[in-house]
């Protein structure tokens, strides 16, 4: 059973940075994509960020020059750092892997930012 454990949310004010983890239960490198997708109370999950088996990464455009993810192979760890934080990315965060047609979610990290 694969299991994605976030961790690092949590109230943050304006202009602030935060990291955000997530430990995979297994080796990361099995599972096509791993990252991070957010969704705010009334709208749709959309992404926040994502990187491939092969080291390719995919950004929200709403997020570019924001965020950077980063994978640690030897952790099996997938993290995302967030800076200039806005009110509007307030939400519930969660860690996200693929492989072939299986989504895998975790339980999700509350980030909010407020001052």
């Amino acid at each position: 059973q694969v299991q994605l454990v976030e961790s690092g949310g949590g109230l943050v004010q304006p202009g602030e940075w935060l990291r955000l983890s997530c430990a995979v239960s297994e080796n990361i490198f099995n599972f096509n994509v791993v990252g991070w997708y957010r969704q705010a109370p009334g709208k749709l999950r959309e992404l926040v960020a994502t990187i491939n088996v092969g080291g390719v990464t995919d950004y929200a455009d709403s997020l570019k020059g924001r965020v950077t993810i980063f994978r640690d192979g030897l952790s099996n760890t997938v993290d995302v750092q967030m800076i200039s934080l806005r009110p509007e990315d307030t939400a519930v965060y969660y860690c996200h892997a693929k492989r072939l047609s299986t989504n895998y979610w975790g339980q999700g990290t509350q980030v909010t930012v407020s001052s």
